[in-house]
């Protein structure tokens, strides 16, 4: 059934239209009649407030190599107020307009809403790694995506020269997410954000900041719940199905779980006192990074960081009790059952088994081999090869 659209709906409709095919267009076109700066280089964050992850390596690669104008940029898409985003957006595009690089993270709008100049390199490292949730063009049919037309009309992925991924095997998906088919700009580099599970200094500096945020965490396991959002992304829950103080019973001598909910989440579920020597909310207090290097074990549901934490070779399992509403809403790349390497549960005392005859359960090949496959180009030399081939 179609929701009831309000005047609210029909006012944004025409704001968004006025924005981003007449004043943001026009806004770049103004300020592009200059030449492009030799060496200015912008790091742009649609979403968070401060430069992240992969970012953040190519920055100090940057810096390292000399001779570049780095400029840090957010727009606060979907976290500020439209009139906040709509003054860092025309700043952006003011210095988009003459920059030489832009290194971006994200989709937005705003990048793809114009024909840019051919001067500036466009290099999309995107902040997952892997295929697993559909996401752009791929959810066109679904619920969780806008309509083909609509993303046909706002596109926002046309104006990229590169998007890097992590392996050869998600090419196709890539491709698919962001109509760009049969143009070659999707290169199987790697995902820059890897690097650091390759450094034995950020490794020990991880399990330091996580025995320092949980002291409890001193002598036991570490068992990381790590759900992605259930719905909108404006209006994004975390789920709340694990029992904890089943957990606790069961596993509190041996271990403790930390649980990181997705950024988007504003309103997180409250943990019980009663299981608050064993449960820990840390996600205002450590990173997603710091967390998958000190965790001996890792829950999840449909988040893409289960990439990511097979570089450890550590088991996992995936808690996807609302799996097949999940797979009508969203969808997958590849079967949900044949992909995860680990089992799939459905309830509290599933894990809780799982955990406790890990020693047996545990298949270390099944984590290899999804590795190989998707995860072949991290190699601790992203950031590295990616410059090499951009910035020439």
């Amino acid at each position: 059934m179609r929701k009831r659209r309000t005047i609210r709906d029909y006012i944004l409709q025409i704001y968004y239209f006025i924005t981003l095919k007449i004043v943001y267009p026009a806004q770049y076109k103004i300020h592009a009649r200059k030449p492009v700066v030799k060496g200015k280089v912008i790091l742009l964050e649609p979403r968070f407030p401060e430069t992240t992850d992969s970012l953040r390596q190519i920055k100090n690669a940057l810096i390292k190599k000399g001779g570049y104008e780095i400029l840090e940029m957010q727009l606060g898409i979907e976290r500020l107020h439209l009139n906040e985003q709509n003054k860092r957006i025309m700043a952006f595009l003011r210095e988009f307009a003459t920059a030489e690089y832009v290194f971006t993270t994200d989709s937005n709008k705003t990048v793809g809403g114009f024909e840019k100049r051919p001067e500036t390199k466009v290099v999309q490292v995107w902040h997952a790694c892997g295929a697993f949730k559909r996401f752009g063009f791929s959810t066109a049919k679904l619920t969780f995506g806008g309509t083909s037309f609509k993303q046909k009309f706002y596109p926002l992925h046309r104006n990229y020269d590169v998007v890097t991924v992590s392996s050869p095997e998600v090419v196709w998906a890539y491709e698919e997410a962001m109509m760009l088919e049969g143009q070659n700009k999707v290169k199987p580099w790697g995902i820059s954000r890897t690097d650091v599970f390759f450094n034995e200094e950020f490794l020990n500096s991880a399990r330091e900041a996580v025995r320092n945020a949980v002291p409890e965490a001193a002598g036991k396991k570490v068992i990381l719940y790590a759900p992605t959002f259930r719905g909108k992304v404006l209006y994004a829950e975390s789920p709340n199905e694990m029992d904890l103080l089943k957990m606790k019973e069961a596993l509190g001598e041996e271990y403790v779980l930390l649980i990181k909910h997705h950024p988007f989440v504003k309103n997180r579920p409250v943990i019980d006192e009663s299981c608050s020597d064993f449960a820990f909310d840390v996600t205002d207090a450590l990173e997603i990074d710091q967390l998958l290097c000190a965790s001996d074990i890792c829950i999840s549901d449909y988040s893409s960081l289960i990439f990511e934490y097979s570089l450890f070779e550590r088991p996992m399992l995936f808690f996807a009790y609302d799996l097949d509403e999940y797979f009508d809403y969203r969808g997958f790349y590849y079967d949900y059952d044949e992909m995860t390497p680990g089992p799939i549960v459905k309830d509290t005392e599933e894990i809780i088994d799982y955990i406790v005859n890990i020693d047996t359960r545990f298949d270390l090949q099944e984590v290899q081999a999804f590795r190989d496959k998707f995860m072949s180009s991290c190699d601790g030399h992203v950031t590295e090869r990616i410059l090499e081939n951009i910035c020439k």
